[in-house]
């Protein structure tokens, strides 16, 4: 068993079909000067057949993915039309007499190279386009239209050193199985497309194969947990059908609870909400049951793209979801980027340490412009719908009060306006750094509610990145600090009477459920696909069994302790219910 990366959940069981490693190998050729025009002619010819091949592909890819992860070829598209881009390749073709592919192959790995320096997961993912785009513009140029074809008589899981979007584009999704590339991150292209297909994907295995995986080898992968077997033995083989086979028939199972409410046996009703990038998810929001939308992630809307996003624009995505939702509440946090999410056209200076840098709430205070114009498409559309306003990274009472400033200050804008709005729109934040935490009771005081973000408030308090390979095993959200900060802050929300929510990961792992329930959570937001199973075991949960469960947590002593005691729960017919 190697253990890499899960970057899309499910198994895979099959052959592989491997894509050889290629790379662009020709002599530099070069021009007379008498040639230009017709170089330039060429370089041309193959960005409108580039850009041609590019809008088809975003069509096929919306049958597939849908519309809203068929964007990532606007990017390709954009990187085409990129002013910097194309003038680097004019001015060697013009200053230097070289062929327009020697010049578009030198720029290519110019910026490819300098992508990969910056120590920064997004933008070592841009390279990756870069190249993407770059060679398909060479192929054209080139005339060669040769590619490495994949068996159409049998499904297969497709394995790559890296694998671009395109590449999976032209793949035909009945024959993928699964998708196992020793780079990439959890965060690219090539994942949230996997994720939008439903196709288990495991990466990160550099240096850790003994040999190079071959055509026909049998392969399972494991996407949840990022396993690899590599021609494993029959009992492997047997154990993972089963799994299989259970989890299929398990997952099936589900959809029967989607209308049940989320009610322990003994009345505890806890709302579980959904989590979402865009709102093309909301279709599967409301067919898993969702009680409504706890964290709509923003930044999406401002991301591969050109330009920002006007306030027009805005509002009509809100008030679609809004509508969509037929009065179930959407809680629409502000923007989030810095650390991990950047805008091409709005560059960030270069920091040590982003995820404790310039991000979320901080820029919205700064570039106040941007903050106003979302405020004012969030106001509007809260006159059509249980819209709800969630401030990112708070970490302080005085960016509370300056957020309210301006949401104040927009709707006064509104009002002069004539246009409508829901004057007591509902106002919270999220408790994702321990700063908030430690004075979540004067917080507290200052919303309408509070969302605990299990993913970062965990790393900052552990001063552990989860992203990184080396420490990744420290992150534990069952530390005794944890546990006992998680409790301090729900406190404080009902010492003052409003609710307290959480998202993130922890929300979502049904090992926590006794946990939220224990500690008197009503409403968890949690991934769409998790939603049926946080409630197949919330209708066989005991409440009041779950706080004594807490009170036995609370003076553990270690993380193993808490694993134990939870383990012992899911265990125990009281409980659990025989889940």
């Amino acid at each position: 068993m190697i253990r890499g990366i899960g970057a899309s959940s499910g198994i895979a069981m099959g052959q592989a079909f491997v894509i050889p490693t290629w790379e662009w190998d020709f002599p530099e050729k070069m021009i007379d000067v008498t040639d230009l025009a017709y170089e330039f002619e060429r370089l041309y010819d193959g960005i409108r057949s580039s850009k041609d091949e590019l809008e088809l592909i975003k069509q096929e890819i919306k049958e597939v993915v849908g519309q809203d992860q068929a964007y990532i070829f606007d990017a390709h598209l954009a990187i085409l039309e990129d002013p910097i881009f194309m003038n680097e390749i004019q001015g060697i073709i013009e200053l230097q007499y070289k062929a327009a592919e020697v010049a578009v192959k030198e720029v290519i790995d110019k910026f490819v190279g300098m992508f990969n320096m910056i120590d920064d997961e997004y933008m070592k993912e841009r390279a990756l386009d870069i190249k993407d785009v770059g060679n398909r513009l060479l192929k054209h140029l080139l005339g060669d239209t040769s590619s490495t074809v994949p068996p159409i008589d049998h499904p297969y899981i497709l394995v790559a050193k890296e694998l671009t979007p395109s590449q999976l584009a032209h793949l035909d999704p009945t024959k993928v199985l699964g998708l196992l590339t020793i780079l990439g991150g959890t965060h690219s292209h090539v994942s949230i497309m996997a994720r939008a297909m439903s196709v288990p994907y495991v990466l990160g295995l550099e240096g850790k194969l003994l040999r190079p995986i071959q055509n026909g080898d049998f392969l399972i992968i494991d996407g949840q947990e990022g396993t690899l077997y590599i021609n494993p033995d029959k009992i492997t083989i047997e154990r993972y059908q089963a799994r299989k086979k259970n989890w299929l028939e398990f997952k099936e199972s589900l959809q029967e609870i989607a209308d049940v409410a989320p009610v322990t046996v003994d009345n505890s009703y806890v709302n579980l909400h959904a989590n979402i990038n865009s709102v093309m998810e909301i279709d599967q929001v409301l067919r898993n049951g969702a009680s409504g939308v706890g964290l709509f992630r923003t930044e999406y809307l401002y991301m591969d793209r050109d330009s920002l996003p006007g306030e027009d624009e805005q509002f009509e995505v809100y008030l679609h979801a809004a509508k969509q939702l037929k009065g179930r509440p959407i809680v629409i946090r502000t923007l989030d980027i810095g650390g991990d999410k950047k805008l091409d056209y709005m560059p960030l200076a270069k920091e040590d340490n982003p995820f404790l840098g310039y991000r979320a709430i901080r820029i919205s205070l700064d570039r106040k412009d941007l903050f106003m114009t979302q405020l004012k498409a969030i106001l509007r559309a809260s006159h059509y719908g249980n819209v709800k306003i969630m401030y990112p990274m708070v970490t302080s009472l005085g960016e509370v009060r300056q957020a309210k400033a301006l949401l104040e200050k927009a709707k006064a804008e509104l009002s002069a306006q004539g246009v409508p709005y829901n004057a007591q729109i509902e106002v919270g934040l999220t408790i994702e750094v321990p700063a908030a935490a430690l004075i979540a009771d004067v917080l507290a005081s200052e919303v309408n509610f509070m969302s605990i973000g299990t993913n970062d408030l965990v790393q900052y308090v552990l001063a552990v990145d989860r992203m990184n390979e080396n420490i990744a095993h420290l992150y534990n959200p069952y530390h005794p600090a944890v546990i006992r900060l998680l409790k301090h802050v729900i406190d404080a929300g009902k010492s003052v009477g409003i609710p307290v929510g959480v998202c993130g990961e922890m929300a979502g792992d049904v090992r926590a459920l006794p946990i939220w329930l224990g500690l008197g959570i009503e409403e968890l937001s949690i991934s769409v696909q998790t939603i049926l199973q946080v409630k197949h075991r919330l209708l066989s949960s005991d409440a009041k069994k779950c706080k004594q469960l807490v009170n036995e947590i609370l003076v553990c002593k270690t993380s193993d302790e808490i694993i134990e005691l939870l383990a012992q729960t899911e265990q125990t017919e009281s409980i659990v219910g025989g889940t």
